[in-house]
């Protein structure tokens, strides 16, 4: 039997749902693909712990709370010297720090699965490196859900160029949180309260200002620049901010929601134009000829982005192959239990 050993960072609500489902589904995986996973790290802020035998998964929350402090040095370390075979190393953090290691695991044989966004959207040379000595290694470094959580969008757009289509633009909605709380922005004065709903959910990044700056949408798009094969920056994607200038410089959450609350009437304003064209608003990412642009636009009737629902997420491939009638992608694009799935997803792969 075939045995995977994992070393999870980051266990809030996405690595305590991926933590789930691996428990969920071990006796499905060791009798229909003869494969084992064992836990033999777990990392927090605060704790560390590691179990050679694998980690039992009941209880596991009590257990890393009487672990050792976690050090990031001593936990790499302690990783990379153990020499398991299958070895993985997954992050579930925003973390730039944790995100800084990824080099050094793929250098010794262990592969990287993340969900976290920061390496692939940092400066080039960074993305650039990972793949290269992931490709020189022979290690995946694996980051499907940097870009649509469970929806399988990096794996389409290699597929399709590996064998041998041309990409010719991306049009999407990438934001599952966005899209979230414009569908529910239906009524006057409720922007605040439907932002606040959606980061309660566990939808919008720990800030949700960085989903509602566009950071978080360019980051993606960024990365799916990258994939297609441009030597793209941040600086390449335009963004074309909704938020009043004011909300961009909020240094907090409170401060944030305060201002969202007090420019109700900017956003009423947005709504009610929308409403009377029998448009909807929805926060768009573009891609063509080596630019990419976000920002939010009234949509009308006879989109495909009209419709999308709740906190789905939908990317339009249009290609060579695909000219008229683009490749659609389509889903949740948001919330904990998707991309913790996104990220199992991944392992598996391994």
């Amino acid at each position: 039997m075939k045995e995977i050993n994992l070393f999870i960072t980051g266990v809030g609500n996405v690595g305590s749902e991926l933590l789930n489902q691996i428990k969920t589904q071990e006796k499905f995986l060791k009798k229909n693909l003869n494969l084992n996973l064992k836990v033999i790290a777990l990392s927090n802020t605060k704790k560390m712990l590691f179990d050679i035998n694998g980690i039992k998964l009941d209880g596991w929350k009590s257990k890393l709370c009487e672990g050792l402090e976690n050090k990031r040095d001593e936990f790499k370390y302690k990783t990379i010297r153990l020499g398991l075979q299958n070895s993985v190393f997954v992050d579930n953090t925003a973390s730039k720090i944790i995100a800084s290691e990824y080099s050094s695991y793929i250098k010794k044989s262990i592969s990287v699965v993340t969900c976290n966004k920061i390496a692939c959207s940092d400066k080039y040379k960074v993305y650039e490196k990972l793949k290269r000595i992931s490709i020189k290694n022979k290690t995946p470094f694996l980051y499907e859900t940097n870009v649509g959580a469970g929806l399988p969008v990096i794996n389409t757009l290699k597929n399709l160029i590996d064998s041998g289509d041309k990409i010719n633009s991306v049009q999407a909605v990438l934001s599952g949180s966005l899209n979230y709380i414009f569908n529910n922005f239906s009524k006057l004065n409720t922007f605040h309260k439907i932002v606040e709903k959606a980061k309660n959910l566990g939808f919008t990044e720990p800030d949700p200002k960085i989903d509602l700056s566009g950071t978080d949408v360019a980051r993606k798009l960024l990365i799916l620049s990258r994939e297609i094969g441009y030597k793209n920056e941040i600086q390449d994607i335009k963004i074309k901010s909704f938020l009043p200038d004011e909300c961009l410089v909020s240094n907090s959450y409170e401060e944030l929601y305060s201002l969202l609350r007090k420019s109700k009437n900017y956003f009423n304003m947005l709504l009610e134009n929308a409403k009377k064209s029998d448009k909807k608003l929805k926060h768009v990412a573009e891609f063509q000829d080596g630019k990419g642009s976000v920002c939010l636009k009234e949509i009308d009737k006879n989109h495909q982005f009209y419709d999308l629902d709740e906190k789905d997420n939908i990317i339009l491939f249009y290609t060579e192959r695909y000219g008229k009638q683009p490749l659609v992608i389509k889903g949740a694009g948001a919330g904990s239990s998707v991309t913790a799935s996104g990220v199992f997803s991944d392992i598996l792969k391994i």
